[in-house]
């Protein structure tokens, strides 16, 4: 979600589901069915090399010392971006950081440290550093986004789902922002959570496959429906395992709300086998892992706890 991502070949595995559909190079498929439908198993995607070429020349640049204050900080952030795509978030936080020592007033930069400080599970730094990118630009969208999926992973649920309406009220007809909406109201109330998430989606056009995701979770379509039209409209390998990581994020969310914790992790550890680093399903389905693992935990204990 929100970013472009390098070529890839899609090949057939399984991993704790049956069935699988392959796609080869004539386009021809081949299905075997499952009870949760055909499953596409996406290979890893590499490294582009010309953001290989591009991270060389923003360090020689930066190692030049002939950049204005101005330059250096847009140069590490430059090179933070890169960093942040590879999958090496060590490394893009301390250059974010650094452009914010080279220019104070960098929103932008903020907002991707706050990101960072949200993976790494300090939520009370990424507040700090989303309200500064707020207050630097009041119109920046995406740090409402990312404020609000900070807040939702840190407990303050009310908080973040008045963070996700004001995100939405940007752009009514995307999917994904009433889609974090909906997961934030969900863990509040369940009723009114679906009574929203239904009056939204009539904003959604019908060609937008992100309204697949919401018909799954209203439960218009079956899990093996949704899986089955993973391919529906898809025109490139790029596109297709940027769509199956946002797909294998949501339909593990969809498993442990609906009782099926240990199929809830296969589907995370799949969106973080596609390596689009960059999308935010793929930046927080280790959370989503850490999560479901507790509550498996929890459950068991409980369990336990009652037999003794």
């Amino acid at each position: 979600m929100f970013s472009q991502i390098s070529k890839l070949l899609v090949v057939c595995a399984v991993l704790g589901l049956a069935g699988c559909k392959t796609i080869n190079s004539n386009n021809d498929v081949a299905v075997n069915s499952n009870p949760f439908g055909n499953l596409l198993i996406s290979e890893p995607l590499q490294v582009d090399f010309k953001k290989e070429v591009a991270l060389a020349r923003i360090s020689d640049v930066l190692r030049s010392g002939k950049l204005s204050p101005e330059q250096q900080a847009q140069a590490f952030y430059d090179r933070g971006l890169l960093y942040d795509s590879f999958g090496l978030p060590t490394l893009a936080r301390l250059d974010f950081n650094r452009a914010l020592r080279s220019n104070p007033k960098m929103a932008d930069a903020y907002n991707f440290v706050g990101v960072h400080y949200t993976l790494i599970g300090d939520f009370e730094k990424a507040y700090e550093s989303f309200d500064a990118t707020i207050e630097l630009a009041p119109e920046h969208q995406y740090a409402y986004l990312n404020r609000g999926i900070a807040l939702y992973y840190g407990g303050n649920d009310q908080l973040a789902v008045e963070d996700f309406k004001h995100f939405s009220q940007f752009d009514k007809s995307d999917p994904y922002r009433i889609i974090w909406r909906y997961l934030a109201e969900y863990k509040i109330d369940k009723v009114t959570a679906n009574a929203n998430l239904k009056v939204n989606r009539v904003n959604i056009g019908d060609t937008e496959w992100g309204r697949q995701i919401v018909d799954l979770y209203l439960m218009n379509i079956s899990q093996s429906q949704f899986i089955t039209g993973l391919t529906e409209n898809v025109k490139s390998q790029t596109q297709l395992v940027e769509r199956l990581c946002e797909a294998y994020f949501y339909l593990g969310i969809y498993a442990r709300m609906h009782g099926q914790p240990e199929l809830a992790l296969n589907y995370f550890r799949l969106a973080l086998s596609t390596n689009v680093f960059e999308f935010i399903e793929h930046r927080y389905a280790r959370q989503e892992l850490f999560n479901t693992r507790m509550e498996l935990i929890k459950t068991q204990n409980t369990v336990i706890n009652v037999k003794s």
